[in-house]
């Protein structure tokens, strides 16, 4: 009775503790988001130029999650996020004084020149900082899956994942009001800088707080491993057999492809709300504020809380655990909210942009979190992080499309077809999950 209730509050721990720990990363990724447009009307910097950066440092993160999925499944989770954290801290701090930097290379304070070496500097900072960023989700799903029995993975890890939705809601709230604010003007400082520097020093706390409330695995803290989670791994745990598990429960596995494809149409909605919301909000018929701009992308990650909450829930409770069933459900959902959104004039109110906003964060988000559980039960425990690593390595070849792409499209075409387009993507996402309609729960030895 000890032990179980010794389990129960340490693994309630580490679910908490990782959620906060790994919302701090939002905090110094997501702000870029928001000081783009005050960078491009400080220094004329184009929506192409833009997406080009966010293409190249969100294939970067897909790669650099796909790599520190395989590391974490090896290595102890706490000291992985640790690392990744400080490194991501540090160069928001840089990032703010990008403009100095270039200003001090080219001796010019404006111009091609000095635009031109500014944009590659916040090139470099970003690409750098994406390759930390991969050092967030994998140690903690590693924490998920060696914590939580297979049958409540899909409840608690949707509850888990929500620590997405809270930073870059939080972020975007924050971030919002610092441009809306111009704080700094009349100091020599920019609105835009201090959109790096505060979050700095949120994620630089973040880092403290998870080396003093986090622990690896329940053997780290004298518990026993979970029941029922016998794997081909437990009789040999060399790296050549890791190696073979590895090749045999993720590469050659069909079901992890078709998730690792579902993925990115999931993250190609979800990254073109979250990159380009704030400036295509900013540039409607009837324009929102940076504020209320903030507030609404911050309303549909909150949005995206709930639904990934009730997504899971749901899974467990009337789909016995089968989450990609869910997922195809919602993802058909997200594309009518969509055409909705499309269909709406473009002098409609901001309250009902919002709303449907909001029900497409809802139904996305569902997806966003179980593909990674369905991908977790399918490999075990002792391949989950190489497994999520893989999928998100796929999912963030969607900033080739939301990036560049999106990017491209706005400066040559506006912004009007945008939701239609998502609605399509949306719908192919849904028909590619479908075919997994009747998988086995999970490939544990029973």
């Amino acid at each position: 009775m000890q032990t179980k209730h010794s389990f129960q509050h340490w693994q309630w721990r580490v679910i908490i503790c990782s959620m906060i720990g790994y919302s701090m990363f939002y905090f110094v990724r997501k702000n870029f988001s928001f000081a783009m447009p005050a960078l491009g009307e400080a220094y004329g910097i184009t929506n192409t130029s833009f997406g080009i950066i966010l293409s190249l440092v969100g294939i970067i993160y897909g790669v650099s999650k796909f790599i520190n999925g395989f590391i974490a499944d090896r290595t102890n989770a706490r000291w992985h996020l640790v690392v990744g954290l400080s490194v991501c801290a540090l160069l928001n701090y840089l990032f703010g004084f990008s403009a100095d930097l270039s200003h001090w290379l080219t001796g010019q304070a404006d111009g091609p020149d000095f635009v031109q070496t500014m944009v590659i500097i916040m090139a470099v900072l970003l690409v750098l900082n994406n390759v930390f960023q991969g050092c967030g989700f994998s140690p903690c799903n590693r924490l998920m899956v060696h914590w939580v029995p297979p049958k409540e993975l899909a409840t608690k890890m949707s509850f888990w994942n929500t620590s997405h939705s809270i930073g870059a809601g939080l972020v975007s709230v924050l971030c919002g009001y610092i441009i809306g604010s111009g704080m700094g003007a009349g100091s020599g400082t920019m609105a835009w800088q201090w959109c790096f520097w505060i979050p700095a020093v949120i994620a630089t706390l973040g880092v403290f707080f998870i080396l003093i409330t986090l622990r690896d695995t329940p053997t780290s803290v004298g518990l026993p491993e979970l029941p029922d989670t016998k794997t081909e791994l437990d009789e040999d745990d060399s790296p050549e057999a890791f190696k073979a598990f590895i090749r045999k429960k993720v590469f050659q596995n069909p079901i992890i492809w078709m998730l690792a494809v579902t993925d990115l149409f999931v993250y190609i909605v979800r990254f073109a709300v979250l990159d380009w919301g704030p400036t295509f909000l900013q540039n409607r018929a009837v324009p929102l504020s940076p504020q209320l701009a903030g507030w609404t992308i911050a309303i549909f990650e909150i949005a995206g809380c709930a639904g990934m909450m009730c997504a899971g829930w749901v899974s467990d409770r009337f789909f016995g655990g089968k989450a990609q069933r869910v997922c195809a459900i919602e993802m058909g959902i997200v594309a009518l909210c969509l055409v909705a959104l499309h269909l709406l004039p473009a002098d409609a109110s901001s309250l009902l942009v919002l709303v449907l906003l909001a029900l497409a964060g809802f139904f996305l988000y569902g997806p966003q979190a179980l593909l990674g559980v369905v991908a977790s039960n399918q490999v075990t425990k002792k391949a989950a992080s190489s497994a999520v690593g893989l999928i998100g390595l796929m999912s963030y070849v969607s900033v080739i499309f939301t990036g560049a792409g999106l990017g491209w499209f706005s400066d040559h075409f506006g912004w009007d077809h945008l939701f239609i387009l998502m609605s399509g993507v949306a719908i192919v996402g849904g028909l590619t999950v479908a075919v997994l309609w009747n998988i086995k729960d999970d490939g544990y030895i029973h």
